[in-house]
């Protein structure tokens, strides 16, 4: 595998985490408008994407390979929860 080759393999396997945080920290703000109108957006997609990182490095460690619906099952949690104390806990 080649340098191109192993830059893009990484981004593909941290884009579920990526994804997730954009699309989960737009929503919040969305629909907790007013609650979240003092955090900045980036401040709760940082979160979240450091979270699904880690789980899926994680599910990477346990299961041994990427890919597995436990990983994916754990890193919306695992994004809710961030989103959580990102934006309600952390003032």
């Amino acid at each position: 595998m080649g340098p191109f080759d192993a830059i893009w393999h990484a981004l593909n396997f941290f884009a579920p985490a990526f994804g997730l945080a954009v699309l989960a920290a737009s929503a919040a703000k969305l629909l907790w408008r007013r609650e979240l109108a003092a955090v900045p957006w980036h401040r709760l997609a940082v979160w979240a994407s450091l979270a699904g990182v880690v789980v899926l490095i994680g599910g990477l460690v346990v299961f041994g390979r990427d890919g597995k619906m436990a990983t994916y099952a754990a890193l919306v949690v695992a994004t809710a929860l961030a989103l959580w104390v990102a934006g309600f806990v952390r003032r």
